[in-house]
């Protein structure tokens, strides 16, 4: 019968995880017939092969449901966030060790769905008619999933009024760079979800490291951040003891004179001096790895002579880690910057490469659940798809986890009645 209730059949699946997952995330839908579009709607992102279209998502449910598919996902007010909230609640069994930030390029045909606009990618190294997104993940060894997602929209849709109207964007959404979007996320999580902190990793290689940075030591977030230190406009300036007798200063292979303070090369000696084999789990390869990793402790700076004065983001003790993943290479090649204590430096740099656990898992399991398939053009369907999404992804990682269905229920945290920040798209 079109709009019947589907029963997950697949081997991998858990018909019981699914259900509860339905049953707590929907508690704040209002309507029972919202909340039964919206079983019917993660039901089909998980049984429905190929494109998850909504014609495909109608089809799989015997069809005739199409249209009220489409009312569910793109114009009912039901609001995400709460679904959300309740979803990394449940997910806390996980136990997660990191909020990994994880961008998103949609590649579009067109320009009408919200917030496209053609731009230049690096991971396609090339410009591509695209949304950008965000999507905070909670990561653990065995697992990750997205729990809150964040559309980037450019200038160009944000302050054009007949654009807004006809993709129903909220008045309080503004223009917002990806990076922005992620911290307000990782910000409300901290603050108003209640949810434990966890460390947030992001790559910041292409992004304003020390505004980033300095934003999160202000919110007292825990971070991992990925840099590149020869990026314009920052400085590293290592707090080390007075040099060993006899040790020579860094110096450039090019000019052959001293390196400047701040410089990357004049850290690869401070990282060099503590370095230490760590072992660490590659996600993405399925496999156990060891690699030099050193330390150095470092304060941050933004140089330049727009460079504001000092601020007390600038006074905080930060560790710089290096990897030597190529052992041939005198330098690093890769560094992280962190405001977690640098007694643990294995701690650390296990916690970067949680971001491999969710490379695996969006490309793994995301991907084939329709994470870029939305074909509508709102705001708030967008939201609503991207939603369902997460919660199918959960439905899907929670089935094979040992001991899923026998974990016990999560304690929630405490939720603070106020948080400052502006809300983002």
């Amino acid at each position: 019968m079109p709009g019947e209730r589907q029963v997950v059949e697949s081997a991998e699946i858990s018909e019981n995880v699914v259900s509860e997952i339905i049953s707590r995330t929907f508690r704040s839908i209002p309507r029972s017939d919202q909340r039964r579009w919206g079983e019917l709607y993660v039901r089909g992102l998980l049984s429905v092969s190929g494109r998850k279209t909504m014609r495909a998502i109608a089809d799989g449910a015997g069809g005739g449901v199409e249209q009220s598919l489409y009312q569910f996902i793109t114009k009912s007010p039901w609001a995400a966030e709460p679904v959300r909230r309740e979803l990394a609640d449940l997910l806390l069994r996980l136990e997660p060790r990191a909020w990994v930030v994880q961008p998103l390029v949609i590649a579009k045909v067109g320009q009408h769905s919200v917030g496209v606009e053609r731009r230049w990618v690096s991971e396609f190294g090339r410009v591509v008619n695209c949304q950008q997104a965000i999507g905070v993940w909670l990561a653990a060894d065995r697992a990750s999933c997205p729990v809150d997602w964040r559309l980037a929209l450019p200038e160009s849709w944000a302050g054009e009024a007949v654009l807004r109207r006809r993709a129903c964007i909220p008045e309080d959404v503004g223009s917002c760079p990806p990076e922005q979007c992620a911290v307000e996320a990782v910000s409300a999580m901290a603050g108003d979800w209640g949810l434990p902190h966890r460390p947030v990793v992001m790559d910041l290689r292409e992004s304003d490291t020390y505004g980033i940075c300095s934003v999160l030591l202000e919110r007292r977030m825990p971070f991992v951040v990925r840099i590149d230190p020869a990026a314009r406009g920052l400085a590293l300036r290592a707090l080390r003891p007075a040099p060993r007798p006899g040790l020579p200063e860094p110096v450039s292979e090019a000019t052959g004179t001293p390196c400047p303070p701040g410089s990357p090369l004049a850290l690869v000696p401070e990282l060099s001096r503590q370095c230490l084999p760590v072992e660490w789990y590659d996600h993405e390869a399925d496999a156990l790895r060891a690699t030099s990793v050193g330390a150095a402790r470092v304060l941050l700076r933004r140089t330049g002579p727009d460079a504001p004065r000092p601020v007390p983001a600038d006074q905080q003790e930060l560790i710089l880690v290096g990897a030597w993943r190529d052992p041939g290479r005198r330098t690093p090649s890769e560094y992280w910057l962190s405001n977690l204590p640098q007694s643990q430096l294995g701690t650390v740099y296990r916690t970067a490469m949680l971001a491999g656990r969710v490379t695996r898992d969006l490309t793994g399991v995301s991907e084939g659940l329709g994470i870029r398939d939305f074909e509508g053009r709102s705001f708030r369907g967008w939201h609503h798809h991207m939603t369902m999404v997460s919660l199918a992804h959960a439905a899907t990682v929670l089935s094979t986890a040992p001991g899923a269905e026998s974990w016990p229920p999560p304690v929630r945290m405490p939720v603070p009645h106020e948080r400052v920040g502006v809300r983002a798209a």
